[in-house]
């Protein structure tokens, strides 16, 4: 019987130590390929939307080290800022600034806009990587449903009132953070805002298959302009994204050391922002930092040239 348990106590404590001493073997296997490129961006202009944690910080901590002058364009400016002294402190690069954006509210993308316009003469990089996920049903401050008002919606404004600065600044670059979720998501538009029926977790992959056609009718829309356009799936990253699900929280933690860390999850953004390969490559869509399969509804044009037309009517806007 003492002998049973001995082997039973051994059990529960070499088991959790093995696991412990293995993380970093699982953390290298899971975490997906690395951004090799040593381009710099020294005189370069970048802006990230959502940059005060996760994928969209250590974007800007890799593009800030590069010399790059980096703006973090963020809702919560506490944690911006706080972001952008530790970013400073750690690059030495002076030039990273955080500056208030919330894409809930197209008055606050307004005034980003026409502040950033004013104070910047250039825009080389735009990093539309701020995101929500499974929210339960809630509206913007313009009255659009959250998952497409965010995720869609806000970026596709803000890329609107910049688009002549990055055209100015050619090369440029645009990169959209969609995610694999596109892959079940579908454009129902009779039903693009949850007005008849809501399901959450449906409504963040609808906004992602939105964030791939956006790229795909932009890329269209941009050829001979010197302006590329690209969306990605960063992997899955342990990050807050999910916070807004009990579920999902408990699942991420579970299996926390088979996800990728925020640093591994930014290496394809930053590919796309920064690698000479990249540099006339548009429409395209990316995941561990080569080209990946794109859904067939992903790949419908009329789809996208339709969802492109609805999407200037609700924000009135005409976009030739």
């Amino acid at each position: 019987m003492l002998g049973f348990l001995g082997s039973v106590l051994s059990l529960l404590v070499l088991v959790p130590l093995s696991v412990f001493v293995l993380v970093p073997y699982f953390r290298k296997y899971f975490g997906g390929a690395m951004c090799k490129s040593a381009a710099q961006l020294n005189g370069k202009v970048v802006v990230i939307t959502g940059a005060n944690s996760a994928i969209g910080k250590e974007t800007a901590r890799d593009l800030a080290r590069r010399g790059a002058k980096v703006i973090l364009a963020c809702r919560d400016m506490a944690k911006a800022e706080k972001a952008a002294h530790e970013i400073r402190l750690e690059t030495g690069n002076q030039e990273v600034k955080a500056k208030k954006l919330d894409l809930a509210d197209t008055k606050s993308i307004r005034e980003f806009a026409s502040n950033f316009l004013k104070e910047e003469k250039q825009l080389n990089i735009l990093v539309n990587n701020a995101g929500i996920m499974m929210l339960t049903y809630s509206k913007t401050a313009d009255g659009f449903e959250m998952h497409f008002g965010v995720n869609h919606l806000g970026h596709f404004l803000l890329t609107y009132l910049l688009i002549e600065r990055l055209k100015q600044s050619a090369a440029a670059r645009i990169i959209n953070v969609s995610s694999v979720a596109h892959h079940t998501g579908r454009i129902h538009f009779q039903n693009l805002q949850g007005e008849k029926f809501y399901i959450r977790g449906l409504a963040y992959s609808n906004s992602k298959l939105a964030n791939i056609l956006f790229t795909r009718e932009l890329a269209r829309r941009l050829e001979g302009t010197g302006v590329t356009v690209n969306a990605l799936h960063p992997g899955t990253v342990m990050s807050g994204l999910v916070r807004h699900s009990f579920t999902l929280t408990v699942l991420w933690n579970m299996f926390s050391i088979f996800m990728k860390t925020p640093w591994q999850g930014a290496q394809t953004s930053i590919y796309c922002a920064v690698s000479e390969e990249m540099e006339t490559v548009s429409g395209k869509y990316f995941s561990d930092c080569k080209p990946a399969y794109v859904s067939s509804q992903g790949r419908n044009d009329e789809t996208a040239k339709k969802l492109w037309n609805v999407s200037c009517e609700l924000l009135g806007i005409q976009w030739n």
